[in-house]
């Protein structure tokens, strides 16, 4: 799959045709005689060829009069791949959308954040998404209020609020326009029961493109966890989250077909950012199909994936907090580096109540550490001064690692930094960046396995036969990293 596909009229047309989920998010389909869109996937009939029109995105359906179909639920599709495989200004501007910061800074607060004038902004997103930012926001705020409408009790005035809407005509007009039903109706028609509203939790399926492999994603995610911030009780994986209006607490449950999110927030407000920073954790919006495939073409690679297809890239709900972690982590066990970072949490992270009881703390900002006396740290001296100095870089905004960071610059700010070794930057780029093409040649681990699949293992010679890989290598790391028996490779019990 491609940049533009919805301009492929024959093969988008194959794709509803043959209701191939592997497309949902990819693209949508308009349907002229009906007046609704859909996901390629749609369970109902195919119309006729000539009355399928094609968008990039459910924003640019709804601008074009389009109402989202109710079997289907295309405003539930996984997100595009693309925003999470690209760092150009349209992927950069799609992830910030995502984070909600058009709802909170407006469309200059936007362009603010990627150097560019809102002109430039609005007419790349148009171009390529056929929707402009507001637009795009609007989409994700109605997707947010259907939620809210399906799973809770909350009054319609509360979940205007919530969703983003500037007033309660604005959330009715839109619920309206994009649904084809009135809030009420809509509530109406979602079943009776919602599992965890009595203890104020939102319950959800978090979407995601087959094959999706849990093993090493809440293995690792388990394996690593901070007490106090982090736990796996009852099969799911569970941790605080500092959020723009708030803080919240999620459960994430991997099942056949989704993951089963349930969350608490201490402002709904923040539910759209918390869904998608849950999905940029797990790596949700990954294309597996194409990415194995690429990773399948080197005879080496091939029985890893085909053993076990559909690795996903574990990442963070905060870029910041894993960048510490990384420092915490250099030349260090797992568990050395869990009891430096529990330290830390006890020590300058915020106090939050826990309904479950299990989670205790938020993780220290960048802000909150900046003031701590380095001689506290258990650590050589030169990890405090590689520690103290991202610290302050990060508290300074002198590094940015946000989802509006630009990838290149970025790497090369790290690797000014004392301390910063290409590996450290490389596992900040893979985990906290989302560049799915970071590679860790110089890692014991990756060495080890490719010693043993026959691959070189000398760094230099390791990339030069990764370049095959490309833009892939950060899942090949998964990849070679599940040969071996250490915990973070397999799903906790």
């Amino acid at each position: 799959m491609q940049k533009g596909m919805h301009i492929d009229t024959e093969r988008c047309v194959r794709a509803v045709q043959s209701k191939d989920a592997r497309f949902d998010g990819w693209f949508f389909t308009a349907v002229v005689t009906t007046g609704i869109y859909c996901r390629p996937s749609c369970p109902v009939v195919p119309p006729k060829p000539e009355n399928m029109r094609f968008h990039p995105s459910a924003a640019a359906c709804q601008q074009a009069g389009f109402r989202a179909c109710k079997r289907c639920r295309p405003d539930t599709s996984p997100g595009s791949p693309e925003w999470n495989q690209r760092a150009d200004l349209v992927a950069r501007a799609m992830r910030l959308i995502a984070d909600g910061v058009v709802d909170r800074e407006g469309v200059p607060g936007l362009a603010a954040r990627l150097g560019y004038s809102t002109r430039q902004i609005e007419r790349q997103l148009l171009a390529e998404l056929g929707a402009g930012p507001l637009a795009l926001a609007r989409a994700q705020r109605a997707q947010a209020a259907r939620l809210l409408i399906e799973t809770t009790p909350l009054p319609m005035a509360d979940i205007a609020f919530a969703a983003g809407f500037a007033s309660i005509r604005t959330f009715n007009d839109t619920v309206h326009e994009v649904f084809a039903l009135a809030p009420t109706d809509l509530r109406a028609r979602a079943p009776r029961s919602s599992p965890g509203n009595a203890t104020g939790a939102l319950t959800l399926r978090l979407p995601f493109r087959a094959p999706l492999n849990p093993d090493n994603l809440f293995g690792h995610l388990a394996a690593t966890a901070v007490p106090g911030v982090e736990e796996w009780r009852d099969g799911a994986y569970r941790r605080t989250l500092r959020l723009p209006y708030g803080h919240g607490i999620v459960a994430l449950t991997p099942q056949p077909d989704h993951i089963a999110c349930r969350l608490t927030l201490s402002d709904l407000r923040d539910l759209t950012v918390a869904i998608s920073r849950c999905r940029r954790m797990l790596d949700l919006d990954a294309d597996p199909v194409a990415i194995d495939d690429q990773l399948r073409t080197d005879p080496l690679l091939a029985p890893l994936v085909d053993k076990a297809p559909g690795r996903r890239v574990p990442r963070t709900v905060d870029e910041a907090e894993f960048a510490v972690r990384a420092v915490l982590g250099q030349q260090v066990s797992t568990a050395a580096a869990r009891t430096h970072a529990a330290r830390l949490v006890i020590a300058h992270g915020e106090q939050i109540d826990d309904p479950e009881g299990g989670l205790t703390h938020l993780f220290p900002a960048p802000e909150a550490l900046a003031s701590l006396d380095p001689e506290s740290l258990a650590m050589p001296r030169t990890r405090r001064t590689t520690f103290t100095t991202l610290i302050r870089q990060l508290a300074d905004g002198d590094v940015r690692l946000g989802p509006d960071s630009d990838w290149p610059q970025t790497r090369a700010r790290l690797l000014e930094l004392p301390g910063f070794g290409p590996w450290t930057v490389d596992v900040i780029a893979m985990r906290a960046l989302g560049d799915p093409d970071a590679f860790l040649p110089t890692d014991l681990g990756i060495r080890r396995a490719a010693q043993e699949l026959g691959l070189p293992s000398t760094p230099a010679a390791l990339t030069a036969r990764a370049a095959a890989w490309r833009p892939w290598r950060a899942y090949a790391v998964q990849y070679l990293w599940a040969t071996d028996s250490h915990p973070i490779n397999f799903l906790p019990v």
